[in-house]
């Protein structure tokens, strides 16, 4: 039997069972990869991000992301939640990891919290009458990017707060992410994340999706900064700041279980 060190994070929360969670799990070295999979499968978090020290230089560490059903290119969270547990562990100010498709990402501390540095994801205007049935609720706009990323902007966050999707319709259409957004009542931004091709049907808070919109915004708005809530059951905030080609979200973490994962073998 091989322990493993686990943690379960609150990420973009300032108290248990908001945010979204993720687990962290750092390791030596990686597990093959259907041994992480698997992993990802039985935390059924969004996803389960596993760390090992980066051997070539570039970073601090090596970071991947599992949902229950397959490894993603970006995720936010469970990278703020990463930051969080490996700062926590160092003492460190700043960490910074090497991914394999999404580049060089940093966390690094703020007051309060964290800071999450993301490339930003821009959209072009465009359409897709197809999944916009789906939602079940006409948007005012459709920006997409050919990566994935659908960012569906409506007239108010009461319209964002009733959409009702098809959630097998949308996980036909691939594991895009469907991100409504409007303009907020208590915040500058609100948002809901669909990514049921994914394996999760509404996500808690979604960092690649605010890498998206805060391109999107900050060109609406015409500043470059503003204030986020994404409006699912468990709700989550962040500051959404654009700097030259990233995205800095602002938001806190909170360290949920701390504990071991046993597996038969080490992979």
């Amino acid at each position: 039997m091989t322990a493993l060190e686990y943690w379960h994070v609150d990420a973009f929360a300032d108290a248990p069972f908001k945010g979204n969670q993720a687990a962290v799990m750092p390791l030596e070295a990686w597990l093959r990869d259907d041994v992480l999979q698997a992993i990802g499968e039985e935390n059924n978090f969004a996803e389960t991000a596993f760390v090992i020290p980066d051997a070539s230089g570039q970073a601090d560490y090596e970071l991947r992301w599992f949902t229950p059903t397959e490894e993603v290119r970006l995720c936010g969270h469970a990278t703020l939640a990463s930051g969080h547990v490996l700062l926590s562990k160092s003492g460190e100010d700043r960490v910074t990891f090497r991914t394999r498709k999404a580049g060089l990402l940093e966390v690094r501390k703020s007051s309060p919290g964290y800071e999450l540095g993301l490339p930003l994801i821009p959209t072009e205007r465009g359409s897709w009458d197809d999944a916009v049935s789906l939602l079940g609720a006409q948007p005012q706009e459709v920006w997409l990017n050919p990566e994935g990323y659908g960012v569906y902007l409506y007239d108010s966050e009461a319209a964002v707060r009733a959409i009702e999707p098809d959630m097998r319709g949308l996980k036909a259409l691939g594991n895009d992410q469907f991100i409504c957004t409007a303009r907020g009542s208590d915040t500058d931004v609100v948002s809901r994340v669909f990514v049921p091709g994914g394996g999760v049907d509404e996500d808690s808070f979604t960092g690649s999706a605010h890498a998206a919109l805060t391109w999107f915004w900050t060109e609406k708005l015409g500043r470059d900064s503003f204030t986020a809530f994404q409006a699912s059951q468990r709700g989550g905030h962040a500051t959404c700041r654009r700097e030259g080609e990233q995205a800095w979200l602002s938001g806190d973490c909170v360290t949920v279980v701390k504990g071991e994962f046993y597996l038969p073998s080490a992979g």
